[in-house]
């Protein structure tokens, strides 16, 4: 989608997936119907922060809200929202912990863009190499390529974080 307006930023939702095999899961190794290029977008950590400090769960938790209508409107105004999804193996098959997946909308889809953004690297080719040698059953050779991966120290106070840490 082309943003041509401070306006669009209201109607989408752009997903930041910071767990590449998450992000394979999702795309089919790049190779998904209109998502056949994967980019890997580098952005700033306080912009990062930010967003997490500014978001609301995508789905109702009692743990976490009062009620359904307390949480509906926390998430109407809330410019992101964190989702936790099972990480992938190699396979893709779900692992036993969960990987964050955080939706930036209005003001966050807007800063996110024009302020964040410190470096775009398309990464198709190594999608690709990486499905390869997994189809050819290398999977040591394929874990090798894969991108460093650290855990995140996230701030106090992201939604959903006490059930998964």
């Amino acid at each position: 989608m082309r943003i041509r307006s401070r306006k669009d930023y209201e109607h989408c939702l752009t997903w930041i997936k910071p767990s590449f095999l998450w992000m394979m899961y999702r795309c089919g190794w790049g190779a998904k119907a209109d998502q056949e290029t994967v980019l890997a977008i580098e952005i700033e950590r306080a912009g990062f922060d930010w967003a997490l400090g500014h978001a609301c769960l995508s789905h109702y938790d009692r743990d976490e809200h009062p009620d359904r209508d307390a949480w509906q409107r926390q998430l109407k105004g809330a410019p992101a929202r964190v989702q936790w999804d099972p990480e992938r193996d190699l396979g893709l098959r779900p692992l036993a912990y969960r990987s964050l997946q955080l939706g930036l909308s209005g003001e966050a889809s807007r800063r996110y863009a024009d302020e964040w953004t410190v470096a775009i690297t398309d990464v198709t080719p190594l999608a690709h190499e990486i499905r390869a040698l997994v189809r050819f059953g290398d999977t040591a050779a394929a874990a090798a390529l894969l991108p460093e991966e650290r855990p995140y120290p996230a701030p106090g106070g992201t939604p959903g974080l006490g059930r998964v840490s």
